[in-house]
């Protein structure tokens, strides 16, 4: 018997207003899938291969793009499914300090290295109170007031990590407590690297999986606009969208190491699932001038994509220069060193989209700051 997964996935229809429901089943051995219409009890798609999916997206809460249609996986299809690909998936809160938000690209390249999955991310900046309030648990300690001082003392990004065993992972990456002892006893840990001392530490980890549900729903709450704010400010900025392709790849820490180092500060950072019906809206300018249109909305609902708001004069100006012409072919002739010329693949699947006209930096970075975080 060769190995088969089963899923069970949503995919809302827009033309019908309806949310159909199927089995989607993939088949490793060839990396082909098939779908199966369980309302109508038939065959929606004969097996076919597909090299869009890749066995870790197979995860339920994920989405994956089928022929351009965005599926949510909200169940195992069967028992076999949920042992082989479900049984060790974990999620857990990884928490990336003031001290070393500018530090996120090593930090997210030590992440992906370790086989986890960034499948949520926001940079905020908390309150004395929220911050008391998600250090409840150590109100009692000697270093409670210094701790939630330093953390709301300036930006920091939460981010929700996936993957087999991720909370016992993401602890070992950011080793022990104190710097000091981080770099006596694991000189590879995020602490020994970037760590002063007990309280600037680089980052917190969950402990337990009731610590991890509770600060993930502390930061990414289900209710949508009761989380933390994002730190936009909507002006003299550009909008930079990771695309999906990137963050599929494994890429996403290197691009922003790119950024930091060229000197633009990035002021706001959040990961979004982009629906078919908004990237179709954000790419509106494109319709009938660029004949990529179609394919430029595909990619961008494709999986999930980090838009970033670049801060600085002539922001949309010297931000656009420095990710090169849209196509990588010609960025790596004329402009090797440009963000598309060293992540892009094609026209499409170019690294990165960044704002084109100057006017449009901070509406760009209002539709998914304002319109899209609501």
């Amino acid at each position: 018997m060769e190995d088969r997964y089963a899923f069970l996935a949503e995919w809302y229809d827009p033309t019908a207003s309806l949310l159909r429901r199927y089995q989607l089943f993939y088949y490793p051995g060839d990396a082909s899938v098939e779908m199966f219409d369980v309302k109508n009890q038939r065959i929606f798609l004969r097996r076919t291969k597909y090299d869009e999916i890749h066995q870790e997206d197979l995860f339920v809460g994920n989405r994956v793009n089928v022929f351009s249609r965005q599926l949510n996986l909200i169940e195992y299809g069967d028992q076999y499914t949920a042992n082989k690909l479900g049984s060790k998936k974990e999620r857990t809160l990884a928490l990336i300090k003031p001290d070393v938000v500018t530090k996120i690209g090593d930090v997210l390249e030590l992440i992906y290295s370790s086989n986890l999955i960034v499948t949520k991310a926001k940079m905020t900046k908390l309150t004395w109170s929220q911050a008391t309030d998600f250090y409840l648990e150590h109100q009692s300690k000697p270093f409670f007031n210094n701790l939630v001082q330093f953390v709301s003392s300036g930006p920091v990004v939460a981010m929700e990590l996936m993957g087999d065993e991720a909370m016992s992972i993401w602890r070992r990456l950011l080793g022990p407590t104190d710097s000091a002892v981080a770099r006596r006893e694991a000189p590879q840990s995020v602490r020994a690297q970037f760590g002063t001392d007990g309280v600037k530490n680089v980052g917190h980890g969950s402990d337990s999986f009731a610590a991890a549900a509770r600060e993930l729903e502390f930061f990414f709450p289900s209710t949508i606009g009761h989380g933390p704010s994002n730190t936009a400010l909507y002006t003299d900025c550009t909008c930079c969208i990771i695309k999906p392709h990137v963050i599929s790849e494994g890429l996403t820490g290197k691009i922003l190491n790119s950024i930091s180092a060229a000197g633009f500060e990035i002021s706001a950072l959040q990961m979004f699932n982009v629906d078919r019906a908004n990237a179709e809206e954000f790419y509106e300018v494109y319709k009938g001038v660029v004949t990529e249109y179609p394919s430029m909305v595909t990619e961008l609902c494709s999986g999930p994509c980090m838009v970033l708001e670049i801060q600085g004069a002539d922001a949309p100006q010297t931000f656009r220069e420095f990710c090169g012409p849209p196509d990588p072919e010609i960025a790596r002739h004329l402009r090797p060193a440009t963000l598309r010329a060293l992540y892009g693949k094609d026209k499409v699947k170019n690294a990165v989209h960044c704002t084109d006209l100057p006017d449009d930096g901070v509406l760009e970075v209002q539709y998914f700051f304002k319109i899209l975080d609501g």
